[in-house]
């Protein structure tokens, strides 16, 4: 009796420990909850929503501007075709959008006249075909015809570079957004992508561009390609709309071993240096150009018209061999059609012909052209007359 008051005892105790419990089942009571308790959120679901708010927020601040703007050039254009009676001048403080048209209803372009001469390297020139000069024009799309007056003609052009995928064709319309959108920075920390002359001044409808000299390579960019861009620069031309100019796209590549490698075959209007034995700023190409030899033209004139005093110029330092292969490499240059006649003080009927770098090429008698394969004896010995006059001149 004694032990089982004892165990009883002790389970009395630990049930007044435990209050509200009758037995070891009774541990369900104390899931239940005050029904006037309020339900608490779990934290995580608390900064999602917070979140989603703020994001929200965010989003609706920085349409409100674009929203404004469209609405307003949207309001702007539908005025404008009430008539200028209807239209304000400024709206929200923005000015009216650019004309379309040109004065009397011209629709006025920029465009490249010239092709540029292809590869192009970084540090070399920006030049047309056969190293022309690089030229742009304000035409009148509706009549194609060159803007030659008016102060559109006399406008002044920022020359840019833009990607080479701004693919729309140079007849199909684009916005000024668009251009701006394909044009190409400088890399960061890297110089200016267009060195020189990035500026160009109409006159009379036709501008050229002056030096350019690309920095960097095209192969960091999407496309790997650029184009050349031109646009009136901003104070000109306000309130007309000018369409911009392109190229076709290119590579520009880095290699700066390109710009001192030896053309095969040379120009006649490259440096004389572009020969084979002639090295850029040598000892030899600093002979020929203190006797005024500056191009490959200006040597296959002289190695035409006085061969020994060309050999003499450049000296023994200069062995046989390397003259042949200077002079091999010279005469695969290819000529131009320019021709000289030479009329001796005897007879103004015969004149002598000969090519761009001198050589005798036949006679004109009687305004009839006689090459030199058909020319008779006696022809033969007035053309050692004629060439000999001609060189003395």
């Amino acid at each position: 009796m004694q032990r089982q008051g004892r165990h009883m005892e002790r389970s009395g105790s630990k049930r007044a420990l435990d209050p509200g419990g009758s037995g070891g089942g009774g541990g369900g009571d104390d899931d239940e909850r005050d029904p006037k308790r309020p339900h608490v959120p779990a934290l995580a679901s608390v900064i999602v929503e917070a979140l989603k708010l703020d994001s929200l927020q965010k989003l609706c601040s920085s349409l409100e501007p674009i929203l404004r703007r469209v609405v307003s050039e949207e309001v702007e254009r539908a005025l404008a075709k009430l008539g200028p009676a209807a239209a304000p001048a400024r709206i929200e403080g923005r000015t009216s959008p650019k004309r379309i048209e040109g004065p009397n209803g011209s629709n006025l372009q920029l465009q490249f006249r010239s092709r540029l001469a292809l590869p192009l390297f970084t540090g070399g020139k920006v030049e047309g075909e056969q190293g022309a000069s690089i030229h742009v024009v304000l035409l009148d799309a509706n009549t194609g015809h060159v803007v030659t007056s008016g102060p559109e003609s006399f406008a002044k052009l920022d020359v840019l570079v833009l990607e080479g995928d701004f693919n729309k064709e140079k007849d199909e319309d684009w916005t000024e957004e668009e251009f701006e959108s394909h044009i190409v920075k400088e890399r960061e920390g890297k110089r200016p992508l267009l060195n020189g002359d990035i500026h160009v001044t109409l006159k009379e409808g036709v501008g050229t561009i002056g030096e350019l000299i690309f920095t960097d390579n095209s192969s960091w960019i999407r496309s790997r390609k650029f184009r050349l861009g031109m646009r009136v620069s901003s104070g000109f031309c306000e309130g007309i709309r000018i369409k911009e100019a392109k190229t076709e796209a290119f590579t520009v590549k880095d290699h700066r071993g390109e710009l001192y490698k030896k053309h095969y075959p040379p120009a006649l209007k490259d440096d004389v240096w572009r020969l084979e034995k002639i090295g850029k700023d040598g000892a030899f190409h600093g002979k020929l150009n203190s006797n005024g030899i500056y191009t490959v033209e200006h040597f296959l004139q002289l190695l035409v018209k006085d061969q020994q005093k060309l050999r003499s110029i450049l000296g023994t330092g200069m062995s046989n061999k390397m003259w042949e292969s200077l002079v091999e490499h010279a005469k695969t240059c290819v000529l131009s059609g320019k021709h000289y006649i030479y009329y001796s003080k005897d007879t103004a009927s015969v004149g002598a012909i000969f090519n761009n770098i001198y050589e005798f090429t036949g006679l004109i008698a009687d305004d009839q052209f006689i090459s030199t394969e058909n020319l008779t004896e006696n022809q033969r010995v007035s053309v050692c007359r004629y060439i000999g006059e001609a060189s003395i001149r």
